[in-house]
């Protein structure tokens, strides 16, 4: 869609000056300025008029699915509408709206399978756009703008804030979370990040602030992570009924009760404007809240007529206007590029000098997103995983960019850093793989796939027995790349030793595409492997294409037989953010 030229409702709002980003919402208020682009007219007339009778004869009707947290204030903007016949291009707005979880709608789009039955999506987060957009084969979203934001910040009931030094004593995010599960004294819950935006930005903005902080950080973030698995809820909805219900924060000693939350500042308001609930309060963090920004999005954009696309960039105006912000901010949510409303963060459970008034952190990149859900995946569910990687000599080139580090030196620092994102629950295995590795064999069983912390020979744990095999791998000179008879192998194997409740998968790391001739061919292999697949018990293939070289065609053409997926990476140093990746992916599809 192309840039929108909308009408400006000054001489209805206040004077206050505008930010560039606010005033891109904004166009000259006396002029109906018309634009088309992809066939739908991107500007719209604007306007209080009077109407002899009713004009719901000629209202363009519109539909919004919303997130349950704003879809109140969205719906009372859409009642304004009607009650005061503002109009698009002379014709009445009727807006629905409709409350709906983001994750639901985001997997629903996602899939492109059904056509949506409405035209505006306003979700929690951008990252349900993101989600939605990444198979590339969901339907077309187009975000014009964001009606509101909300910090996500750590809610306390009153004990607990005062044990934390609240509001005096201020906090990182990884000094939030250390705090909070220091000695295990603090009971710190969520929802659940593979559902909610809270939870997820809340979890993202820990693993950065701890990277950035000092060693160790990957062991430190897995275990808040898991600390959260065991506490956390289905929904932002749910998670505030797990807080304890009386001052002291202890409930007569409920273990089950949480003293503390990853909740967003508006959460945190309605909660403490409900009538005999003790009121929270909020940390936030000194090195930057990740926020809530609600995108405002034209779904399937080229099926809209040409009034409903009118109609929908007007009631994207609507929202911006002071009387729908008044209406934001009596539900505790701030608009976009305006200072905080000291009512909503007092209600909240906001006071200085806790930094609620500073600049909000940078948003976390893809990669950061990406990185902790597939964390979480592994935290949540504990994984078995068999991986193996290849040997073959061309492992030995070496890598651009790097100095003297070849393709598997830094393929075996990449495996070792995956692998401190794992729990001493999971189960990790490892095989290599060169033609004619292992007598006629292309593939080695290195290390037995079993927990990471079992106890190993002399005196070690499974992991650092594991570390020390990783270090340990090597390029076989003159061997080539079995892939296809070691692929069969080693999901034969897997499927053999699959392990309920958790998540099974098998990894597999290449640099080249199948280079021996003498075994299963790569038909034969895809008809052996949809013979094993069982939806009862599933083991995805995840196929990692390394360097140039590798065919991620092949990879992918292999792994999706299994509900798996082929990823390519150029530098193998993106090898554990993209493991983590597929196994998130994998995950949500098992």
């Amino acid at each position: 869609m192309g840039r929108h030229s909308l009408p400006d409702e000054g001489t209805r709002d206040d004077a206050r000056s505008r930010s560039p980003v606010r005033r891109r919402t904004v166009a000259i208020a006396t002029l109906l300025v018309l634009g088309v682009a992809g066939g739908a007219a991107v500007a719209v007339e604007g306007g209080f008029l009077s109407f002899a009778g009713s004009c719901a004869d000629s209202a363009v009707q519109l539909k919004v699915v919303a997130s349950p947290d704003v879809a109140p204030a969205v719906r009372e903007v859409a009642a304004l509408a009607r009650e005061q016949q503002i109009t698009s291009d002379g014709q009445c707005l009727d807006v629905d709206v409709v409350a709906r979880d983001a994750y639901k709608v985001a997997d629903t789009l996602s899939t492109g399978k059904a056509e949506p039955d409405y035209q505006i999506w306003i979700p929690d987060s951008d990252l349900w756009v993101q989600r939605a957009q990444s198979s590339g084969d969901g339907v077309r979203l187009t975000p014009v703008g964001n009606i509101a934001t909300s910090p996500v910040a750590l809610a306390t009931v009153p004990a607990a804030a005062k044990s934390l030094g609240w509001p005096e004593k201020t906090y990182t995010w990884a000094q939030l979370s250390e705090a909070a599960t220091e000695k295990g004294t603090l009971r710190l819950g969520a929802a659940d990040p593979a559902r909610s935006a809270t939870g997820l930005l809340g979890l993202t903005g820990i693993a950065r602030s701890t990277h950035s902080e000092g060693p160790d950080a990957d062991t430190k973030v897995a275990a808040v992570a898991k600390l959260l698995s065991q506490r956390m809820s289905d929904s932002d909805q749910q998670v505030t009924q797990t807080l304890a219900q009386d001052e002291s924060g202890t409930e007569k000693g409920n273990p089950r009760r949480n003293q503390a939350v990853l909740l967003s500042e508006q959460a945190a308001f309605a909660h403490n404007s409900e009538d005999g609930t003790p009121g929270l309060e909020l940390f936030y963090p000194k090195d930057g809240a990740t926020q809530l920004d609600y995108p405002y999005a034209l779904v399937d954009e080229g099926r809209l007529s040409t009034d409903e696309s009118r109609a929908a960039l007007r009631f994207m105006t609507l929202l911006d206007e002071r009387e729908s912000r008044r209406i934001l901010a009596e539900r505790g949510f701030r608009t976009p590029d305006e200072p905080a409303s000291p009512a909503v963060v007092r209600t909240a459970g906001g006071r200085a000098p806790q930094p609620f008034t500073s600049a909000l952190g940078k948003a976390p990149s893809q990669k950061d997103i990406q990185e902790t859900l597939g964390m979480w995946t592994i935290t949540v569910q504990s994984a078995r995983l068999t991986t193996v990687v290849d040997a073959s000599g061309s492992m030995a080139t070496l890598v651009p960019g790097r100095g003297d580090q070849t393709r598997m030196d830094v393929t075996k620092a990449s495996l070792s850093q995956a692998l401190a994102q794992f729990t001493p629950d999971d189960e990790v295995g490892l095989w290599d793989f060169a033609t004619n590795l292992d007598g006629p064999r292309d593939y080695r069983r290195k290390v037995a796939t079993t927990r990471l912390g079992d106890p190993a020979p002399g005196g070690r744990t499974h992991r650092e027995k594991l570390s020390a095999a990783f270090s340990a791998l090597a390029p076989v000179p003159g061997g080539a790349t079995g892939l296809y008879d070691t692929t069969l192998a080693a999901y034969k194997d897997a499927r053999a030793d699959y392990a309920s409740g958790r998540f099974n998968a098998v990894v597999i790391l290449t640099d080249g595409s199948n280079q021996d001739t003498d075994g299963i061919s790569r038909s034969g292999l895809i008809a052996e492997l949809k013979q094993l697949v069982d939806p009862e018990r599933p083991v995805p293939l995840i196929g990692i294409a390394v360097g140039p070289d590798a065919d991620s065609e092949e990879v992918e053409q292999i792994a999706s037989v299994t509900g798996g997926g082929g990823y390519q990476v150029t530098d193998p140093a993106d090898i554990h953010a993209v493991i983590l990746k597929a196994i998130m992916e994998a995950g949500q599809g098992a």
